[in-house]
C-alpha cells in the first residue's frame, strides 16, 4: 500500500522536466492535531515514507533509531522522522511545531505537526495560522477527547475550513466499523455546535498504512478516498481571486533619485498598470504606473507575489500603509472587538500597553477586561477578569492610532489573515503573548471624531508664560514623593508659575475611587492619571504627580502621551527597609500581617526606573534640598522663563 509516485526516477531521466513539473504544482499547507498520543507524528512520518521523500541515509538512520529509541519494537517508528527534539524522543510526545515538506505527482505539501498537550496549545495555534486544512486525529480506542474539541475549535476559529477527521489506530480495534461510526457521530454533534458544517471522516492506521495512500482491504465497508487522495483534491486559493486588491507596504524602495517604489507581498486580489488605488490610512488615491520585479515588469500581479509598485503621483506612503483597490478599500479604526488566544505564562493585564502587529503595521494597543472566555468543552461563555495561558476570550482592543484592517472572518465563510489577524507582544520582554482575530470595529471608533480646537496648547502655554511639563514622581509608599512634590509646587507657585499637583491618595477619593490595588487596577489608575495630566499640559500647566506607579510599562505609556521632552521622571529612591521603618500611615505593618493585599514592595513588585531624569536619594538628601535640586534642574534645562 505505497504510492506509485517515484520522483527519483524522473530526476534521473530528465531533471529539467522534473523541475518544470514540480514548479507548476499547487501547494497545500495543512496541520495534524488532536490529543496526546493520537499518532500525529507517526502519520506524517508515514506520508513522508510512502511519498518517497526520505533519502537513503535518512532511512538508514530512521531504522537504527527505531531499534534504539522507537516504540514499535523492531519495526520502523515513523514518528521519529518528525520528533526531532531530544525531549520529544525521550518522552514520546511532540513539543514544538515541526514543519515537513513532501510532494506527490499532483501536489506539493507543507505539513505542521502540532503538539497535543494542552500546555503547548500556543504552538498548535502557530502551526494553524497559515494552514488551509486540518487533520484532526482521534485514537479509535479513546474517542473524542478534550484536546480534540479544543484543537477543532481553534482550527475553525483561525479560519481553517477544510477538516479531515482521521480516526487512527483502527488496527488496534480490529477495524471495527461500529467504533468508527460512533466516533463520527460524537464528533458531528460537537462540530455542528461550533460551526463546522462539513468534514471528511477517514478510518486509518498511520502505523500499518491503512487508507493513507491507497484504499485498505481491512476496511471494505469504507468507500471514501484515501487520505492522500483527499489531500490532493482539496481546492486551495480559489476564494482569493475574487477579493479586492490589498498590498501591505513592507518598505519604500528608493535606490536612486529617479525611482520610488513601494515593495510588498500581494495579500489578495490582483493589480495591473492603470488600476486606481487608495493609500490607507491616509486615503490618498493614485494610479499604478508599473509593477516591478527582479525579473522585469509584470503586466499583472496576484496573491503571494512579491512586487514593487510605482505610482503616477507623489503620495505619502511608507511601511505599514496598505495599497488597496480605490473603489473597495479596507477599513481604518482604532477600537475593535477581537477574539484573543492567550499564549503566555503571565496573565493578561487589562489596560497595559502591548505592541500589536497586524501585517506590516506595528502600533501600541491596550486590551480591556474580557467580555467573556469560551469553554471549549461546552462552548459556554464564562465571565472573566483576565486571560490566562491557553484561554480563548473576547475583548475590546484600543490602539494608539488608526490601523488598516478587515474583519478576520467575512460573510463568505473565508478569512482575512493578512489584515484581520494580529499578535500581541510584551513591550518589556519582547515575547509574543497572544494571537488575535478582529471581529469588527466598535461603532464609537467610527462615530467619535477629533474636534479641532482653535486655541492650541502652545497658545495656552504662551498666555501663562511657561512651557507645559509633567513632573512624574515615583517611588515606594513612604518614600517621600508627596512631601517633595508639595515643596516643588510651592517653589513654582512662589515664582509665579501655573501648576497643579495630582496626588495618588487624593485622586483615589474621586476620579479613581472605583479602583482597587490589583495589578490591573493599578494600571488603569495610572492610565487615567496620565490622560488627565495630558489634558492639563494641553492647558499649558506644569503638572506634578505623586504616585507609586510601580510598573515601567505604564510610566512609559504616559511618557509617550506627551511631546518629547515634556515628561520628567523623578525617582524618589528610598530602600524598602527605610520606607518600612518610617511607615507613616501604618500600611507596611498591615501588609506584613496580611491585612492589605497587593501591597507594593511586600506582595506586589515595584519596577524602579532605569533612566530617570532625576534620582533623589532620600537617605542623603532632605526633602527641602531635593525640591531645590529639582527646581535648579528645571531652571538649568528648561526654558529661561522658569
Amino acid at each position: 500500500m505505497t504510492s506509485s509516485y517515484r520522483p527519483d526516477a524522473l530526476i534521473a531521466s530528465d531533471i529539467g522536466a522534473y523541475i518544470a513539473q514540480h514548479q507548476s504544482k499547487s501547494l497545500l499547507r495543512f496541520i495534524t492535531c488532536g490529543s496526546v498520543d493520537d499518532g500525529k507524528s507517526t502519520l506524517i512520518g508515514r506520508l513522508l515514507y510512502d511519498s518517497k521523500m526520505i533519502f537513503e541515509d535518512q532511512l538508514a538512520a530512521l531504522e537504527a533509531d527505531s531499534k534504539r529509541v522507537g516504540t514499535q519494537g523492531q519495526e520502523i517508528d515513523f514518528a521519529l522522522l518528525v520528533d526531532g527534539l531530544a525531549a520529544e524522543r525521550e518522552q514520546g510526545i511532540t513539543i514544538d511545531v515541526a514543519y515537513r515538506f513532501f510532494a506527490t505527482e499532483k501536489r506539493k505539501f507543507i505539513v505542521a505537526d502540532t503538539p497535543g498537550h494542552e500546555q503547548y496549545t500556543r504552538n498548535m495555534v502557530t502551526g494553524a495560522s497559515t494552514a488551509d486544512l486540518a487533520v484532526i486525529l482521534i485514537d479509535a480506542r479513546k474517542g473524542v477527547l478534550t484536546q480534540t474539541r479544543r484543537h477543532s475549535f481553534l482550527a475553525h476559529l483561525i479560519g481553517i475550513r477544510h477538516i479531515v477527521l482521521a480516526v487512527n489506530k483502527m488496527d488496534l480495534v480490529g477495524y471495527d466499523r461500529s467504533v468508527f461510526d460512533d466516533i463520527v457521530k460524537d464528533y458531528t454533534e460537537f462540530a455542528t455546535g461550533i460551526g463546522i458544517d462539513a468534514f471528511t471522516a477517514i478510518p486509518i492506521s498511520g502505523f500499518k498504512g491503512d487508507n493513507i495512500t491507497a484504499p485498505s482491504g481491512n476496511t471494505p465497508w469504507y468507500t471514501g478516498p484515501a487520505l492522500i487522495d483527499h489531500l490532493e483534491s482539496v481546492p486551495v486559493d480559489g476564494e482569493d481571486a475574487t477579493r479586492p486588491f490589498r498590498m501591505p507596504v513592507q518598505w519604500v524602495n528608493r535606490p536612486n533619485l529617479d525611482f520610488r517604489g513601494f515593495a510588498g507581498t500581494v495579500a489578495s486580489g490582483s493589480a495591473k498598470p492603470g488600476d486606481a488605488v487608495r493609500i490607507l490610512p491616509s486615503g490618498r488615491t493614485s494610479t499604478v504606473a508599473r509593477i516591478v520585479t527582479r525579473d522585469g515588469d509584470l503586466a499583472q500581479a496576484g496573491r503571494d507575489q512579491s512586487i514593487t509598485l510605482t505610482l503616477t503621483d507623489e503620495v505619502d506612503c511608507s511601511r505599514g500603509d496598505v495599497i488597496a483597490a480605490a473603489d473597495a478599500p479596507p477599513q481604518v479604526a482604532d477600537q475593535f472587538q477581537a477574539t484573543i488566544v492567550w499564549m503566555d505564562q503571565e496573565d493578561l493585564l487589562p489596560g497595559r500597553a502591548y505592541w500589536l502587529k497586524l501585517g506590516t503595521q506595528t502600533v501600541s494597543a491596550t486590551v480591556q477586561q474580557p467580555r467573556h472566555t469560551i469553554c471549549v468543552n461546552t462552548m459556554a461563555e464564562l465571565s472573566a477578569r483576565t486571560l490566562s495561558l491557553n484561554d480563548i476570550g473576547v475583548a475590546e482592543v484600543f490602539t494608539d492610532r488608526g490601523i488598516v484592517f478587515e474583519p478576520y472572518a467575512d460573510s463568505r465563510e473565508s478569512v482575512n489573515r493578512d489584515l484581520g489577524g494580529f499578535i500581541l507582544i510584551d513591550k518589556l520582554t519582547n515575547a509574543t503573548v497572544a494571537a488575535g482575530m478582529i471581529n469588527f470595529a466598535l461603532r464609537r471608533a467610527q462615530n467619535v471624531h477629533w474636534q479641532a480646537l482653535e486655541i492650541t496648547r502652545e497658545a495656552h502655554a504662551a498666555q501663562k508664560g511657561q512651557h507645559p511639563r509633567l513632573l512624574w514622581f515615583t517611588g515606594l509608599s513612604g518614600s517621600g514623593k508627596s512631601t517633595i512634590a508639595n515643596l516643588v509646587e510651592k517653589k513654582l507657585h512662589a515664582r509665579g508659575k501655573h501648576s497643579f499637583l495630582l496626588d495618588g491618595d487624593n485622586v483615589r477619593h474621586g476620579l479613581n475611587k472605583d479602583l482597587g490595588f490589583s495589578d490591573a487596577d493599578r494600571i488603569e489608575n495610572i492610565r487615567r492619571v496620565g490622560e488627565v495630566a495630558k489634558l492639563m499640559t494641553d492647558a499649558g500647566l506644569i503638572v506634578l504627580t505623586a504616585f507609586i506607579s510601580p510598573f515601567r510599562a505604564e510610566r512609559d505609556l504616559v511618557r509617550r502621551m506627551l511631546p518629547e521632552g515634556e515628561f520628567f521622571e523623578i525617582f524618589v529612591d528610598t530602600p524598602l527597609e527605610e520606607a518600612e521603618r518610617r511607615d507613616v500611615k501604618g500600611l507596611y505593618k498591615k501588609a506584613r500581617s496580611g491585612e492589605i493585599e497587593n501591597f507594593t514592595g511586600i506582595s506586589s513588585p515595584y519596577e524602579a526606573p532605569e533612566r530617570p531624569e532625576i534620582r533623589i536619594d532620600t537617605q542623603k538628601m532632605t526633602p527641602e534640598a531635593a525640591a531645590d535640586l529639582i527646581i535648579e534642574h528645571i531652571l538649568g534645562i528648561w526654558s529661561p522663563v522658569l
